[in-house]
């Protein structure tokens, strides 16, 4: 056994791929997540069931607001990476329920920081997010990009998130790493997802909301390559820049720090998308063409020379290839004929 990982929103769609692929490849792993209702909870369950039966797996129901009982999970175990994947996800719900971002993705990633802080833990992975980039016009998206506009609560949380990690690199030496992910989609996907509401309203015949009127464009990222990614990234710490930096280049700063892109480097037409899900799902679309929503952003693009250069690995999935996996595992998980 290599040693011993703890991996936040285990049951989460990205957090079970990452468990589910560091237990093959034998790591301890120690996984939290609160099953919350932001979706399908018995889905959440399923994704879990789907790691109980390993014996290098242990659970803990628990939210990362809970500063007491996730202190606890550190006390018990010499925890040497941490992944953070927790957190209140979802663009459109924070419009409504703003409480719950600030709840799960600021305070639980203040307890998270200080738990690290506390422990020494040797390298903290946190999930960031494409959100943050707002209406950023420039493409691709690079992290040296300004991302001080954020355009809804969510991407301001994931904003924050990242410079609180700043700050304790900074002042304590936790060495940390932000993954800016990009839409990632596949197999045991979250169903508040276009793809995932767009192969549901297909099988029931419902009509489909395009936004901006079908033009958007999306840097789709297939869960296994991103997965190989993350995994990646674990051992490699950020090391401080030794000749000073500016606000406008986080990849220079003086802290044990770094943010990444995680996507396949090219975008794909939401319409493009539909049009693939109608092909292998056999049936077709009714569509019904909206105005942009609030917090949504038109295009994303990221740039991931940066990455590719750093672990050597290029996420390489097709949309095609990767739809192909979600609409395989989608029929059967749904006993759909």
């Amino acid at each position: 056994m290599c040693c011993t990982i703890l991996v936040t929103g285990c049951a989460g769609f990205i957090g079970y791929h990452v468990t589910k692929q560091l237990l093959e490849r034998k790591y301890r792993i120690i996984g939290i997540d609160n099953l919350n209702s932001y979706y399908d909870v018995q889905l959440k369950k399923d994704r879990l069931e789907q790691l109980n039966g390993n014996t290098h797996f242990k659970f803990y129901l628990s939210s990362m607001e809970d500063k007491e009982s996730f202190e606890q999970v550190f006390e018990a175990y010499p925890i040497t990476y941490v992944i953070h994947l927790a957190a209140q996800a979802g663009v459109r719900y924070s419009l409504i329920h703003p409480d719950a971002y600030i709840q799960s993705n600021m305070i639980g990633f203040f307890n998270l920081l200080e738990a690290c802080k506390k422990h020494s833990c040797e390298h903290l992975i946190y999930a960031s997010s494409s959100s943050v980039y707002g209406g950023n016009k420039e493409v691709p998206f690079s992290t040296k990009d300004n991302v001080d506009h954020p355009i809804s609560l969510y991407a301001a949380t994931k904003k924050s998130n990242e410079l609180m990690a700043h700050t304790y690199s900074h002042l304590y030496r936790l060495p940390t790493t932000g993954l800016r992910f990009f839409t990632v989609y596949g197999p045991w996907g979250r169903p508040d997802m276009a793809y995932y509401l767009f192969s549901k309203n297909l099988v029931e015949h419902k009509p489909i909301q395009l936004y901006n009127y079908g033009e958007m464009l999306r840097d789709f990222t297939y869960v296994d390559d991103v997965v190989e990614s993350v995994i990646r990234i674990m051992p490699i710490k950020p090391k401080p820049y030794k000749d000073g930096y500016t606000l406008k280049d986080c990849s220079k700063s003086t802290a044990p720090y770094k943010i990444y892109n995680i996507g396949r480097g090219h975008p794909v037409e939401i319409e493009l998308v539909l049009a693939l899900l109608e092909e292998k799902l056999g049936k077709k679309a009714i569509k019904n063409y909206e105005p942009i929503q609030p917090g949504d952003v038109v295009k994303t693009y990221a740039e991931v020379e940066e990455l590719n250069h750093v672990i050597q690995y290029q996420p390489k999935t097709s949309i095609e290839e990767g739809l192909d996996a979600f609409v395989q595992w989608f029929i059967k998980y749904h006993q759909i004929n």
